[in-house]
């Protein structure tokens, strides 16, 4: 379907085989955020490249040209194990002979059609970071809770975006109960390390700031619904990234001039949908509008300068920039904490100082190395 060679294999790249140009589009469409997307309608050419690149995980349609998709789960794991390739097989829910075959097959999930798109990116999701989640349920049970719930809600926005529906705030503080109670208690080191592994960064990103927006949150005396309003506004303060292109959002070099400007377009996005939740606290719109602007006026999407920025703005701008330094990414390690203050130190003119120094002494006390 697609000329377009990967220069490299491995984390955050998709192959899909379909004899359908239409279904391989809306495969690129439903994972184009998460994953970056390669598609075939000749699954020889598909066996051929997957001698030379393996890519996270593998979506086999039932429909191919020239064999059935069983034939193909059968060539691809003569030489490619669980281990290595994940896939996930697609399929008319009225086949269950093929649907049994398939689920016989070790690393392999059914996905009957139609689908919704948050069951394919929880499909490929839940095989490509099986290991990471299954080391879940061996840590403490709120931490825990706080992973699995945080990572349903995250997963059930793509749908909600797509559909133009509002987010049920109700549901996400719910989930994001778990959370709050662990920093409350002390006890949140195990789900900080825990999501680390997780290859869907945005959801990653948004949990580390969630959470660490909580703790400084705690750390400052904000209590109650306030708080709560903090770590929700954490977990959804990226959401607008869902709409954005993978190859814009994992670059790993300096975005031009036109990548930046699509980039930038995911705060004005984040605003647009959460704007469709009329019962949403402004604190949460806040955090979402504000955590990309400076205090020297050099920031987006507003422009916003000095006294105009509210103190909620402040602090997410400070964990925001905090998380990017310190997360660890396809194409860099995590930055340490002490080298990720010092470069914050230097940002006068970006972030709030006196805040900054509030949360270096909070998080070097109590967390020590992320």
């Amino acid at each position: 379907m697609t000329d377009v060679q990967l220069e490299t294999s491995g984390r955050n790249h998709l192959f899909a085989v379909s004899d359908s140009d239409q279904y391989l589009t809306q495969i690129e469409q439903a994972a184009h955020s998460f994953y970056r997307t390669k598609t075939f309608n000749d699954p020889d050419e598909l066996l051929d490249l997957l001698h030379k690149q393996v890519p996270s995980a593998l979506v086999i349609d039932a429909k191919l040209q020239g064999m059935s998709g069983i034939d193909m789960i059968s060539k691809v794991r003569s030489f490619l194990s669980s281990d290595q390739l994940p896939i996930v097989y697609t399929i008319q829910g009225d086949r269950i002979d093929q649907l049994g075959t398939a689920r016989g097959v070790p690393g392999v999930k059914a996905l009957e059609k139609p689908y919704r798109r948050t069951e394919l990116l929880h499909a490929i999701s839940s095989q490509v970071n099986s290991a990471i989640e299954a080391e879940w349920d061996n840590i403490e049970p709120v931490q825990q809770a706080a992973l699995k719930n945080t990572l349903e809600s995250f997963n059930s926005i793509a749908d909600l975006i797509s559909e133009g529906n509002p987010v049920a705030y109700e549901n996400v503080t719910a989930n994001c109960e778990p959370l709050i109670k662990a920093v409350q208690d002390q006890n949140y080191k195990e789900m900080l390390k825990g999501v680390q592994g997780h290859d869907n960064y945005s959801y990653v990103h948004s949990m580390r700031v969630a959470t660490l927006l909580s703790l400084f949150g705690a750390a400052i005396g904000i209590k109650g619904e306030d708080h709560m309003t903090l770590t929700a506004g954490g977990l959804l303060h990226d959401v607008g990234k869902m709409v954005i292109p993978h190859e814009v959002l994992n670059k790993a070099g300096k975005l031009d001039e036109g990548e930046f400007v699509v980039m930038k377009s995911h705060v004005t996005h984040t605003l647009d949908f959460l704007e469709k939740t009329k019962t949403l606290p402004n604190g949460v719109m806040i955090i979402a509008g504000q955590h990309h602007e400076k205090l020297d006026g050099s920031g987006y999407p507003f422009g916003l300068k000095g006294t105009e920025l509210n103190q909620l703005g402040r602090m997410a701008s400070i964990i925001d920039v905090f998380s990017a330094l310190t997360d660890r990414r396809v194409y860099k390690p995590p930055m340490p904490p002490e080298k990720a203050f010092s470069i914050m130190g230097s940002m006068e003119g970006h972030l709030d100082q006196t805040l900054m120094l509030v949360f270096k002494e909070m998080l070097l006390d109590s967390v020590g190395d992320l």
